[in-house]
């Protein structure tokens, strides 16, 4: 899930992807010279995600949120939210 916002933190862009097409320049393109960073979650297949952004020339951040303390009081879980939330950080 791909989740950027803006600087009011409003989503601009939100769109869930197939795993192995989520660094595909052409998605985020449009957007990569206002992007701050990128942030990655750090499951058990973050690495190929990374490499690709990375070698797109992305500035990458990788996050655990489980050690995020705020993450925790989250109510509500799933792709979206994890994602929105990351992207707020």
């Amino acid at each position: 899930m791909i989740v950027l916002l803006n600087e009011k933190d409003e989503v601009i862009y939100q769109k869930r992807l197939p795993q192995r097409s989520a660094h595909d320049p052409g998605q985020l393109a449009p957007y990569h010279t206002e992007m701050q960073g990128v942030v990655v979650e750090s499951t058990y297949n973050w690495y190929w995600l990374v490499d690709g952004l990375m070698e797109a020339d992305y500035r990458v951040h990788l996050a655990n949120p489980a050690a995020i303390q705020q993450y925790n009081g989250l109510k509500y879980t799933d792709d979206h939210s994890d994602a929105r939330w990351l992207a707020h950080l």
